[in-house]
């Protein structure tokens, strides 16, 4: 245990690390340098920055724990996931990074949103900042809640306290460095996830084939390794995959990339990513059932298996994968919701435009602590849920609201202001009503969700007036492929 908490220590210093590094290097900064990292970031970092803040730590514990429980019928989340991030990066990404510059160099989703129909209306940002502040702070108590869990779990401290302690560091950081920040430690933590998950499951399936198991494939049972369960839970499963055209954290790295070139390597190593590591963890759990056989909490499949099978120092490392996708995701979700508040609203609307950009900052760093304190003590309530269902109910709000509206601003000329607004919520009511009141049918909320916002954003847009000749032409430029 000693031995362990002494690595996860030397791993949180580091991270603190690279905070006070791009604190220093940017303390006199602009707001896009702080929000956008001034549209700098190379092909590794964007891309693996991308899948680490969307891979939290639900994919080393929350996915993990639905397959060990519920068997391979479980995948289908897995399947949709790889599905909808490839079609994300292939078919979004070229033309969102295009069109955020294009809509007077955008630096947050709603500033793109409103630029985009060259609006005066500050409708769309405050929206959008409030769905964000709400769905964000829940997001980021899902990965504060998992550093509670490792630490319980690995060393016996105290969950709450463990809480208190991963939210400090992940706020110095983004407190500190912004955006550069933020994707600099993603990138380490992505390449420690995705090694901890290659690594395991080889050695506990090594370990399984020489008997060492606890359970074979019979004991199992049958129908524990049946993929096609019923419709709802291939549905559902497929439907997460929808998440990823509307996640503000992940589809801002696509804006950040330092160029249209480098988003088509970003896209390749990404996706490759992506897809190894939810075959990875999907691996895990079904590697994991044979090798511990039945165990109590699910969620520790992947704790429990590494801390049986390697040293204490090995077992550090791996376990500090769970902190890095914990971090990874709760960072970009703190600074995601911080430049919602303080670009789209605090700016525009409560200063009039008379900030500075120090004034900027430092409003953002405060909406940082703020979310940060909130998320703790919804992290700390034992009746907040599982760590899946607090990821599941976020991502299902932001896939819902803004998925199928900004698909259609960057594929459909004759998309409206008022489509869009109309859009985003009824998408995130029909979600939130779902759940409420209709989760009892099985079906994943983000499917009504996310088909009842695009039909009314079509629908709205169709009815009212023809965007303006600037607003096409806007498009126009942007869909012809030249030069921005």
């Amino acid at each position: 245990m000693n031995t362990e908490l002494i690595v996860f220590f030397v791993y949180l210093i580091f991270m603190v690390g690279i905070g006070v590094y791009f604190f220093l290097r940017t303390r006199s900064g602009s707001e896009k340098e702080y929000f956008l990292g001034g549209r700098k970031m190379g092909p590794w970092v964007s891309a693996l920055s991308a899948g680490a803040s969307d891979m939290s730590a639900w994919v080393l514990m929350g996915l993990p724990a639905s397959v060990y429980a519920a068997g391979v019928g479980q995948t289908w989340i897995a399947i949709g996931l790889a599905i909808g991030y490839a079609l994300s990066w292939i078919f979004e990404a070229p033309r969102l990074r295009r069109y955020s510059i294009a809509a007077k160099d955008s630096i947050t989703i709603p500033q793109y949103l409103t630029n985009r129909f060259l609006a005066k209306s500050r409708a769309m940002q405050v929206v959008c900042a409030v769905i964000f502040l709400v769905a964000y702070t829940i997001y980021a108590a899902s990965s504060i809640k998992a550093c509670g869990t490792l630490f319980n779990t690995v060393v016996g401290i105290d969950a709450n306290l463990a809480m208190y302690i991963a939210a400090a560091i992940i706020v110095a950081y983004t407190f500190l460095g912004g955006f550069s920040a933020v994707c600099w430690t993603d990138f380490f933590q992505g390449m420690l996830m995705l090694a901890a998950l290659l690594i395991a499951p080889i050695f506990a399936l090594a370990l399984v084939q020489s008997g060492q198991g606890s359970s074979t494939l019979g004991e199992v049972g049958d129908g524990y390794w049946k993929l096609f369960t019923s419709w709802q839970d291939v549905a559902s499963g497929l439907g997460w995959g929808l998440g990823y055209f509307g996640m503000p954290h992940i589809i801002i790295r696509f804006m950040s990339v330092r160029s249209g070139k480098d988003i088509k390597k970003s896209a390749a190593i990404g996706i490759t990513w992506t897809v190894l590591i939810l075959g990875f963890a999907v691996a895990s759990a079904l590697i994991g059932r044979m090798f511990l056989g039945e165990i109590e909490d699910t969620s520790t499949v992947f704790i429990q298996m590494v801390r049986k099978i390697f040293p204490a120092l090995v077992s550090g490392v791996l376990l500090s994968a769970i902190l890095a996708a914990s971090m990874s995701t709760a960072d970009s979700q703190l600074l995601t919701s911080a430049s919602a508040f303080a670009s789209d609203v605090y700016k525009p609307i409560l200063r009039k435009n008379r900030t500075t950009d120090k004034e900027m900052l430092w409003v953002s760093r405060l909406v940082v602590l703020g979310i940060a304190v909130i998320a703790l003590l919804i992290a700390a309530n034992p009746g907040s849920g599982t760590i899946m269902d607090l990821v599941s109910n976020a991502w299902g709000v932001f896939g819902a609201a803004f998925g199928p509206v900004i698909l259609l601003s960057l594929f459909w000329r004759r998309l409206s202001f008022g489509g869009a607004l109309a859009g985003i919520i009824v998408g995130a009511g029909v979600d939130i009503a779902w759940l409420a009141w209709l989760s009892s049918t099985g079906l994943y909320e983000i499917i009504p969700g996310f088909f009842c916002g695009l039909i009314t954003a079509v629908a709205v847009s169709l009815i009212g007036p023809a965007p303006a000749r600037e607003v096409t032409d806007l498009y126009d430029l942007v869909a012809s492929d030249q030069e921005i």
